[in-house]
């Protein structure tokens, strides 16, 4: 019976080694998305993790999974470099939501002085911020560092729920569309 119990536990070991190697991998694959769902259905194992619960939360932010920064941001306390981590998501989520509620609510948020990332989603929200108009529908910014890029910012009204819609574009041409609700 101990022989079987400790041929069981030698092959379950490699597993779990091999979850954040599939994530890794992912990751440097730029899957993104597929880093957040590995992350986000193993976190209960690795929670006390930070280099994988930051893994897991740099893969869902850069597939846009915005409000899954939640969990990890406040999972991120241990070390100097996840409590960065901790206030680098933060800073991200708390613009998603200010931004939604200034779009669907008309609240006015030239008055904040906020910090900043240079994630696209920060960006954006220090566009608007800066150029907001009360009632306009959409909002094209002119990359500052890059005149070439310029961002749209729009709602997307759907049966569910109204979404934020930000398309990257460069030279005129369309790169990436961003989707957050």
């Amino acid at each position: 019976m101990k022989h079987l119990l400790f041929t069981l536990l030698i092959l379950t070991i490699p597993l779990f080694g091999s979850v954040k190697q599939q994530m890794l991998q992912h990751y440097k694959q730029k899957e993104y998305l597929q880093v957040c769902k590995v992350g986000y259905k193993n976190f209960h194992k690795y929670s006390k993790d930070e280099n994988f619960i930051s893994l897991y939360a740099f893969g869902c932010l850069y597939a846009d999974y915005i409000d899954r920064l939640a969990v990890p941001t406040v999972a991120l306390r241990f070390t100097k470099e996840g409590r960065s981590n901790a206030a680098y998501f933060s800073v991200i989520l708390m613009q998603k939501k200010l931004l939604y509620h200034a779009m669907l609510d008309g609240v006015t948020l030239s008055e904040m002085k906020l910090p900043t990332t240079n994630y696209i989603l920060s960006k954006v929200f220090d566009y608007y911020t800066k150029a907001q108009k009360q009632g306009r529908e959409s909002y094209i910014f002119t990359d500052e560092e890059d005149p070439k890029k310029q961002y749209k910012l729009y709602l997307e009204r759907t049966k569910k729920a109204p979404k934020i819609v930000i398309e990257e574009y460069l030279d005129g041409l369309l790169q990436k569309r961003h989707i957050y609700w």
